[in-house]
C-alpha cells in the first residue's frame, strides 16, 4: 500500500514567485508519478497562518510522512514547527536554480541549510532530497528519500589536528578581549545566528556588546552632509555606476558606514553582527551591503543577520591569514558538474573582484535599495571556515577549493568554487552535520595554520 505523504510547498513572496511557481508544478509533476498517495494543498504557502493551517489539517488526516518542499528561502521556523508538532517522517525537498547570472531568484537550497541546523539543534530525524524536477534520476530519489525512515546522524568531528605552536597560540590569544558589536538581534528562524555570551566568554575571551538597532538608525541621520563626503568619494571611485542608483537611498546606505565607522571608534569594536533586513530597508531606507564590503576591506569584518559567532569566525580567520574574509552563503552545489556557488548580496571585499571586471554600484535584488557592490570573485586558491555550534558542539570547520574563472552566477558578490573534496562531499557534510548557512573564506592556503589555531583553542575540527 502505498504511504500516504503530506505536501507543505514552502515560499517567500519576496523571490521570484512566477519562478518559484512553475518550480512547484514541475516538482508536483515529479511527485504525482511516484506511486504515493498524495494530500494537502498543492500551492506555495507564503504566509505563517497558511503553512499553520495546512499542517495542522495535515496532521489531523494522519500522514505517514510530511514531505516539505523548499520551493524558496524560507527561515527554519516553520519547518521547526512541523517537526514538532508532527511525529511522523519529516522529508525536505529543495532545488537548485540556473547559473544564468541574474537575481537568486528561489535561494532554495539555503533554507535547506537552515532547516538542517535547526532540526539539528533539536534532534529532529529528517531525510531530504536536493535535485531539479528535470534531473533524470529524480524520481528514484524522492521515492529513497520519502518512503524509507532515514535519520542523518551528526557527522563526528575529525582528529588529527596539528600541534600547537607559538604562532597559533598568539592568534588564539588575541581574541581575548576583542568586542563584537552585535547590532540588533538576529531573524527569527534562523538559529544558526544564536549564540551564548558566556560560551563564547570562555571559547576565546571574546566581548560581546549589544547595541539596539535604532542606535545606529539614529547616529547615521544624525550625520551632517559633509560627513559622507568622503565615503560617497570612495565608493565613486571603486564602483561604476554610483549615480544610476536611488541618490536618497544612496546616501542613507552611506551613512550607515559613517556610523558604522563612528560606533566602532567610541565602542573599541573589532568586528560587528548587524541584523541588516528587513528593518534597514522598511524602517531606514537604505542597505547595509555596500558599508559592509567597504569595512570588511579595512579589517572590520561585519557579520549579516545578526550572526555573532559569523563575527567570531571572520575575525578569527582574518588574522590567521592577515587578509580580508567574506562570509558567504553557498547556495548551489552540482554534484554533476562538481562545483558550488558560494553567494552574498553585495558585500565581499572589493580586493576580491576578478581582474578586468569593473564592480559595479546596484541595489537589493528584493528589497531594491542601494547600495551594494556587485562584482564575481577572483580566481584562485581559497579557504573555508567556520566556528560551528551544529547540534549543541563547538568545533572549526575547515576546507579548501578553488574559486574558477567562470561568468557570475547570480547577481551580487558571488564565485563559483570546485572543492577539493568534492561537491558530493561537502553538501552531504553540510546537510549531514546540519551546519550554519554562513561560513568565511579567504584567499590562500590556511588550513594547516587553521588546525593549529583549532587545537589551541581546544577545538574539534571537521573538515569539509
Amino acid at each position: 500500500m502505498a504511504r500516504t505523504v503530506g505536501l507543505l510547498a514552502l515560499g517567500r513572496p519576496t523571490f521570484d514567485v512566477a519562478f518559484a511557481e512553475e518550480t512547484l508544478a514541475a516538482m508536483l509533476g515529479v511527485l504525482d508519478k511516484a506511486g504515493l498517495e498524495l494530500v494537502g494543498p498543492r500551492e506555495l504557502l507564503m504566509d505563517t497562518d497558511a503553512a499553520q493551517s495546512a499542517l495542522a489539517s495535515l496532521i489531523e488526516r494522519k500522514v505517514d510522512t510530511i514531505l516539505v518542499l523548499q520551493v524558496t528561502f524560507t527561515d527554519a521556523a516553520m519547518i521547526c514547527e512541523v517537526g514538532e508538532r508532527f511525529p511522523g517522517h519529516l522529508a525536505i525537498w529543495s532545488v537548485p536554480e540556473p547559473r544564468i547570472g541574474g537575481r537568486l531568484r528561489l535561494n532554495s537550497f539555503c533554507g535547506l541549510n537552515l532547516a538542517s541546523h535547526a532540526l539539528g539543534l533539536r534532534d529532529r530525524a529528517f531525510s531530504y532530497v536536493y535535485g531539479s524536477p528535470q534531473d533524470e534520476d529524480i524520481l528514484a530519489r524522492i521515492s529513497d528519500a520519502v518512503m524509507p525512515e532515514s535519520r542523518i546522524e551528526p557527522i563526528a568531528p575529525k582528529s588529527g589536528a596539528a600541534a600547537v605552536d607559538e604562532e597559533a597560540q598568539a592568534i588564539a590569544s588575541s581574541l581575548a578581549g576583542a568586542r563584537i558589536g552585535r547590532i540588533g538581534e538576529h531573524p527569527v528562524g534562523f538559529d544558526t545566528c544564536a549564540y551564548d555570551r558566556d560560551a563564547l566568554s570562555a571559547l576565546a575571551g571574546v566581548e560581546i556588546d549589544e547595541i539596539a538597532l535604532d542606535e545606529l538608525f539614529t547616529a547615521a541621520n544624525d550625520l551632517g552632509p559633509d560627513q559622507v563626503v568622503e565615503t560617497k568619494g570612495l565608493a565613486g571611485r571603486q564602483l561604476r555606476g554610483l549615480e544610476e542608483v536611488d541618490q536618497t537611498q544612496l546616501d542613507r546606505s552611506l551613512r550607515l558606514k559613517v556610523a558604522l565607522d563612528q560606533l566602532r571608534k567610541s565602542g573599541g569594536h573589532d568586528a560587528f553582527a548587524i541584523r541588516c533586513w528587513p528593518e534597514t530597508f522598511t524602517e531606514y531606507g537604505g542597505a547595509v551591503c555596500g558599508p559592509v564590503s567597504m569595512l570588511g576591506e579595512k579589517r572590520v569584518p561585519c557579520a549579516c543577520e545578526a550572526d555573532v559567532y559569523g563575527a567570531l569566525t571572520q575575525l578569527l580567520l582574518q588574522r590567521t591569514a592577515n587578509a580580508p574574509v567574506f562570509l558567504a552563503d553557498v547556495v548551489d552545489m552540482d554534484v554533476d558538474d562538481d562545483t558550488g556557488v558560494v553567494w552574498h548580496c553585495g558585500q565581499a571585499p572589493i580586493s576580491m573582484a576578478a581582474a578586468g571586471e569593473e564592480p559595479v554600484a546596484t541595489i537589493h535584488t528584493n528589497r531594491k535599495m542601494p547600495l551594494l557592490y556587485e562584482f564575481p570573485l577572483k580566481p584562485g586558491r581559497v579557504t573555508f571556515m567556520r566556528i560551528s555550534q551544529a547540534r549543541g558542539n563547538t568545533f572549526m570547520v575547515i576546507g579548501s577549493g578553488e574559486i574558477l574563472e567562470r561568468d557570475m552566477a547570480f547577481t551580487g558578490t558571488s564565485g563559483v568554487v570546485r572543492f577539493d573534496s568534492g561537491t558530493k562531499s561537502v553538501l552531504t557534510d553540510m546537510i549531514g552535520a546540519g551546519l550554519e548557512h554562513h561560513i568565511a573564506l579567504v584567499y590562500g592556503d590556511h588550513s594547516e595554520n587553521l588546525r593549529r589555531v583549532a587545537a589551541a583553542l581546544n577545538l574539534s575540527v571537521l573538515e569539509l
